[in-house]
């Protein structure tokens, strides 16, 4: 990086930053609607400075949570009350507010997922289960492209983080590319890293506990709903979506970037003599094998063979992981490898809904959509097509599905609970939370899209010409789905 391009950098950081103050300043500047609560107002300036810095990425996502709790502290603390005018909150209640997220159960969660994954890494599972995997699929394009896919939707049920599954999958496969002699830039080696990239967001759909953002989407059911959809409800519903759009995604790789070859030899050899080198399974990975079919379990049958909800039952299996003698891990083992940043992120974008909610500007801000934009006059599907290509597009400005779900889910929530008419609200929130896992266009709109275009097998020209392909017909399949499969689950 030359001198010139730092410094444009480091002089574009405060623009990004300005920008976002400015727009704060600006709304809080607006007359204050006479049915809005002035917190309420104060909460809206807050949610927009938020996009402003997440889409502009004016600071890391860490430092935002930290600006946002601080904001929240003192513009709501000194707001007056919903209830009594004459009242302040002060800043302890305006605290109290910005860390409300950290008490909710999805957080939790969040937590425990990535201890999980940190335990998948520290013993190798991860790695043994995609080599394994890998193995057993023969040696033409079509079936390592398949052996890919099955690999990630695996790791999808084991590993609850997005990033850990990537990373855990891109030295495998940049392995095999090594082993068949096939170029860097080649369509075979990006084609295989733009399937692991865009699988792991379709299957992110499928999973509940598969992406940071359906956890936040439950935590935002629980809070503004009073319910939350079971991990099995949940698979069921977004498991045929994923499996379709997994051969689509097949498709239109070997149709975007054809492989040069149909078949390689001795490709399947490498993957096998890699596992060999691994030797038997260790006594940390049968345990963690066990604890994770045990915890898939008992999350499959949360609500139906048993009333445990599944952050206990996850934290049940943390406990176990982390027992002396039996255990895997140790807290040292773990700590350097669990992103405590995306916790903070997490608990405060739980914080940044909630207290949007309870300053009654959720409820405002939906009801002037509904009334400014006739979703009232409308059919359900139709609603859902409006919003969920609103989302789609709006993706396009994050890197973060989490943050995306933090800004936007509340107020989607508050549009559904303004809008007439006797539908499921929580299947639609649900059908929501699957469209926040669209990053399928730029490589920057998810994690594991950077860390498979880290590779250097492809370039983004390439991954949005699969991604806006997929992102269309993915799009349109939920719309099939609405208006059959979905509807018939009782789901809209």
């Amino acid at each position: 990086m030359t001198a010139q391009t730092m410094a444009v950098k480091k002089a574009s950081f405060p623009i990004a930053l300005i920008g976002g103050v400015v727009a704060l300043i600006a709304i809080l500047l607006l007359p204050t609607p006479a049915d809005l609560p002035v917190a309420g107002h104060r909460m809206l300036a807050i949610l927009v400075f938020a996009v402003v810095i997440w889409i502009t990425e004016a600071v890391s996502y860490e430092v935002s949570a930290l600006m946002i709790v601080t904001l929240i502290a003192f513009l709501i603390g000194m707001a007056p009350t919903v209830a009594d005018p004459s009242v302040t909150y002060g800043t302890s209640a305006g605290l109290s507010f910005a860390l409300a997220g950290f008490s909710n159960s999805a957080l939790a969660l969040v937590a425990g997922a990535l201890f999980i994954a940190a335990a998948m890494t520290h013993t190798g599972l991860d790695q043994r289960i995609a080599l394994k995997t890998l193995s057993t699929i023969g040696t033409s394009t079509q079936r390592i492209f398949i052996g890919a896919i099955a690999v990630v939707i695996i790791l999808s049920f084991l590993v609850p983080s997005a990033t850990a599954r990537s990373a855990a999958v891109v030295p495998i496969m940049v392995g095999i590319i090594a082993a068949f002699g096939i170029e860097k830039r080649s369509n075979f080696a990006a084609g295989l890293m733009i399937i692991v990239a865009q699988g792991t967001s379709i299957w992110n759909v499928g999973i509940q506990t598969a992406a940071a953002q359906n956890l936040l989407t439950v935590g935002f059911m629980e809070k503004m709903l009073g319910a939350k959809v079971t991990w099995s409800d949940w698979l069921i519903a977004g498991a045929p979506w994923a499996l379709m759009m997994s051969a689509v995604l097949i498709f239109v790789v070997l149709k975007m970037l054809p492989p040069e070859t149909r078949s390689f030899e001795g490709g399947k050899g490498a993957v096998a003599q890699s596992l060999a080198d691994q030797g038997p399974m260790t006594g940390p990975q049968k345990r963690l094998m066990l604890v994770s079919v045990a915890l898939l379990l008992l999350w499959a049958t949360g609500g139906k063979l048993h009333s445990f909800d599944t952050t206990s039952t996850t934290f049940a299996g943390l406990v176990c992981l982390m027992l002396p003698r039996f255990g895997v891990m140790t807290w040292k083992d773990v700590q350097s490898r669990i992103p405590w940043g995306t916790v903070v992120v997490f608990g405060v974008g739980i914080s940044l809904g909630t207290a949007l909610l309870t300053t009654q500007a959720g409820q405002w801000l939906g009801d002037q959509v509904v009334s400014r934009t006739g979703l009232d006059q409308i059919g359900t599907l139709a609603v859902f097509a409006i919003l969920a290509a609103f989302l789609i597009v709006i993706h396009l400005g994050f890197a973060s599905a989490t943050a995306l779900t933090s800004a936007m889910l509340p107020i989607m929530i508050s549009v559904l609970t303004a809008l007439p008419g006797d539908f499921n609200r929580l299947g639609m929130t649900m059908l929501f939370g699957f469209v926040m896992s669209y990053g399928f266009i730029l490589p920057i709109n998810a994690p594991q899209n950077m860390v498979c275009l880290g590779t250097d097998t492809f370039n983004p020209r390439q991954f949005a010409k699969v991604g806006t392909i997929v992102t269309v017909v993915g799009y349109a399949l939920m719309l099939i789905f609405g208006a059959t499969y979905w509807r018939w689950l009782g789901w809209m």
